[in-house]
């Protein structure tokens, strides 16, 4: 009986011990598991916000999260700018050129045969058929310090196509040192543009380049006559003493078919700016031939010179 109760007393201490043994293996296990989990989980959230970082997930306005929006666009998916080939109504701006001085009678203005927006001459208004709603705002003598106003005035109509041809008369002063400088020429127009800009957001720009003023003198100082009215004063800094090829005479006019390609550059970087402005380069690079000069000052476009001007800017206009 002794020998059967010690053994009994040994069966069950040896119990004991084993399911105290089992349950700190329990509870060693459930702590390792709870340490592990913790550690997994901190490396989880890492490795989220490293992605979340990097743009893996998306942002809360990716598309890939979100999808397309009803009407089937992205979100912040900005309109594509489109060029409308045929604007119905004109303005224009500018100077002398686009009055038609001299191409009706001498030393005045003639708008109906303006090369934007005139009636007598196959304008570009008449080509594109904006009928009775073009304006012309230009003025002669004008001079790129000019524009703001023009431009301002030409707003109030609220025009789809706004013409600009500017920068002649700057060039064309008494003397080069009173050429507008470069830099004031660009701070104008650019601020002229951005101006426009705010009134009229998608009107469209069409900026015709500086004509050539030395070719101009090149072919109009053929004419006996019209070098007697260049001495009236018409664009002195060019065509004064028109017949000197001295180096002196020779280096003025240059400085000033300089200032003209400055001038052209500066046309053309701010209307690159804008989706909404064409620059055209064609004007500068036209040969005007002596029938579309002018038959009074063999320096201003004749008709048959704003037909050119009117075809070229129609070209540029309606080009895709």
């Amino acid at each position: 009986m002794r020998a059967s109760a010690t053994r009994w007393k040994r069966s069950t201490a040896a119990s004991s011990t084993t399911r105290a043994a089992v349950r700190m293996t329990t509870r060693t296990a459930a702590r390792t598991t709870a340490r592990t989990a913790a550690r997994t989980g901190v490396a989880l959230l890492t490795t989220a916000a490293v992605l979340s970082s990097s743009g893996c997930f998306g942002s809360s306005d990716s598309p890939s999260r979100h999808g397309p929006t009803r009407a089937g666009k992205t979100p912040g998916a900005k309109r594509a700018i489109v060029w409308n080939t045929r604007p119905d109504s004109i303005a224009s701006v500018g100077d002398s050129i686009t009055r038609g001085f001299d191409a009706c009678s001498v030393l005045s203005d003639c708008p109906s045969v303006s090369w934007s927006t005139g009636t007598r001459v196959n304008s570009l208004a008449q080509r594109l058929r904006s009928g009775p709603r073009s304006w012309n705002f230009a003025k002669t003598g004008a001079v790129v310090a000019d524009l703001p106003g023009q431009m301002e005035a030409a707003a109030a109509r609220k025009p789809k196509l706004l013409t600009v041809m500017i920068g002649a008369n700057d060039a064309c002063r008494d003397s080069v040192a009173d050429m507008t400088p470069t830099d004031q020429f660009r701070t104008t127009f650019h601020s002229a543009l951005t101006r426009l800009r705010r009134d009229l957001p998608k009107t469209q720009v069409y900026v015709a380049s500086v004509p050539d003023l030395k070719r101009l003198w090149s072919e109009g100082r053929k004419n006996v006559f019209g070098k007697q009215i260049w001495k009236l004063g018409i664009c002195p800094s060019m065509l004064k003493d028109s017949d000197a090829l001295d180096a002196a005479s020779n280096d003025r006019r240059q400085q000033v078919a300089d200032r003209v390609d400055a001038y052209n550059k500066v046309l053309k970087d701010v209307c690159d700016q804008d989706p909404l402005c064409r620059y055209d380069p064609a004007v500068h690079n036209y040969r005007f031939a002596t029938s579309e000069l002018s038959k009074w000052d063999w320096f201003h476009p004749s008709k048959a010179g704003q037909r050119q001007l009117a075809a070229m800017a129609y070209r540029r206009i309606t080009a895709p």
